[in-house]
């Protein structure tokens, strides 16, 4: 199993070097226009299902409050005791 695994990576590799790079600027769009995809850095995240983005800002809620309450307790603007 591995080693055919090891022949389809070895037999088709992603860039060849014979080839020349793709012109990506070929088919700019005017300046003044807005692109359709703006927000493509969002992909990742809006991919994902509802209980995964909530697990996410969940942890992300948990994170700040930590650090928030670390921060205080260092400054010595809140005392536990």
């Amino acid at each position: 199993m591995l080693d055919n695994l090891r022949d389809d990576a070895a037999a088709s590799p992603f860039f060849d070097d014979d080839e020349e790079l793709p012109d990506f600027l070929e088919g700019e769009e005017e300046e003044g226009k807005p692109k359709a995809d703006t927000f493509t850095f969002l992909k990742p995240v809006l991919d994902l299902t509802p209980v995964q983005r909530f697990i996410i800002a969940a942890m992300l809620f948990t994170m700040v409050c930590l650090i928030g309450s670390m921060f205080l307790i260092v400054t010595g603007r809140f005392a536990i005791f």
